[in-house]
């Protein structure tokens, strides 16, 4: 297991005030882990095609985060997004859908995985390309500055995009100009089969977001209360006005970079290492052992996921697929066709 930089204790309470929250954080990282589960089995039924990239193991990152953001807020992904499309209120029937190349889709099926996307719920992607959000949330955060609209805007990344130019080109214009841009850094060690002591000289990430004068902290991307509470300070101090802040959280997948990957770059050992802390068992043993939570309501959140998961699934093989008369609809805009 790699080494990690030192997190800070977080400096203020997650909303344990909040009776519902934990209930609510659990239900959602259900919610996530059977989609991906079932996802998984419908690519091998070659039900789902093209690329998929699983984030089972990463729940905590998704939960905490997504119900740590403003209903008004702009959320921009990478493209191992369902879980933040899904928490940030795209139905699960859309996302289905959207996975089997279904008219219904939340993309009309024609992004697929990777291209889930919700302009109502200012969801904007599911970017397929390594960085391609950064520069995206930065000129959303942009608009909203001279629009003067309060809402911040939240960038999902891996740590592999830190050695993108997009970057380090989009984290400084932000610092420059001070835009209201939440760097969300998902650093679960592998930038596709390339561990990240193997490909960057300098692993600390919140040293390379200082770089840039733009405040960083670490959190354990494995505890979705730590998770809560780290994105929660940070949330609150872009909203006040104080300029970009990074968070880094340290996180894990369990599963290969996508449904190609053979896996053959880490050791079988390391990932059932990690597994011992995955996010849904230890926060359900902790809520268990704090009385929130027994063992009847946990098995009642999880057929609930499962339900809604078979519904998504019913959904999307009844829905029809894209008529042939609108296939060259928005390949150009009205403007681009004149």
């Amino acid at each position: 297991m790699s080494p990690r930089r030192k997190q800070e204790t977080p400096a203020a309470a997650p909303a344990a005030d909040d009776s519902a929250l934990p209930l609510r954080l659990l239900a959602d990282m259900l919610r996530i882990r059977r989609l991906e589960e079932k996802c998984a089995e419908l690519y091998g039924a070659g039900k789902i095609r093209g690329f998929l990239h699983l984030y089972i193991g990463e729940e905590a990152c998704a939960a905490g985060t997504m119900h740590a953001l403003a209903a008004d807020d702009n959320v921009v992904a990478t493209y191992r997004e369902h879980g933040h499309a899904l928490l940030r209120g795209v139905p699960m029937n859309a996302i289905m859908a959207e996975m089997f190349g279904k008219a219904a889709g939340c993309s009309r099926g024609r992004g697929g995985s990777m291209h889930l996307f919700d302009a109502a719920r200012r969801f904007y992607g599911g970017q397929a390309i390594v960085g391609g959000g950064l520069p995206l949330a930065v000129g959303l955060a942009l608009a909203d500055r001279m629009r003067k609209l309060p809402r911040i805007t939240a960038c999902v990344f891996g740590e592999g995009a830190m050695a993108e130019g997009a970057f380090h080109e989009s984290i400084n214009l932000a610092a420059l100009w001070q835009l209201p841009v939440l760097f969300c850094c998902e650093n679960n060690l592998y930038a596709m089969g390339t561990a990240l002591a193997r490909s960057e000289s300098q692993t600390d990430l919140c040293a390379k977001a200082a770089a840039y004068k733009v405040r960083a902290r670490a959190a354990d991307g494995m505890d979705v209360r730590a998770v809560h509470a780290a994105v929660g300070d940070a949330v609150a101090a872009v909203r006040a006005g104080g300029g970009p802040f990074f968070v880094e959280l340290q996180t894990y997948r369990f599963r290969a970079h996508s449904m190609f990957d053979p896996d053959l770059y880490r050791d079988k050992a390391e990932i059932e290492a990690w597994k011992q802390r995955g996010p849904i068992h230890t926060f359900s043993a902790q809520l268990k052992a704090e009385g929130r939570l027994d063992e009847a309501a946990f098995l009642r959140l999880d057929a609930a996921a499962q339900a809604e998961v078979d519904a998504a699934v019913a959904f999307a093989e009844a829905a029809p697929w894209e008529p042939v008369a609108d296939l060259l609809r928005d390949v150009h805009t009205p403007e681009a066709a004149r």
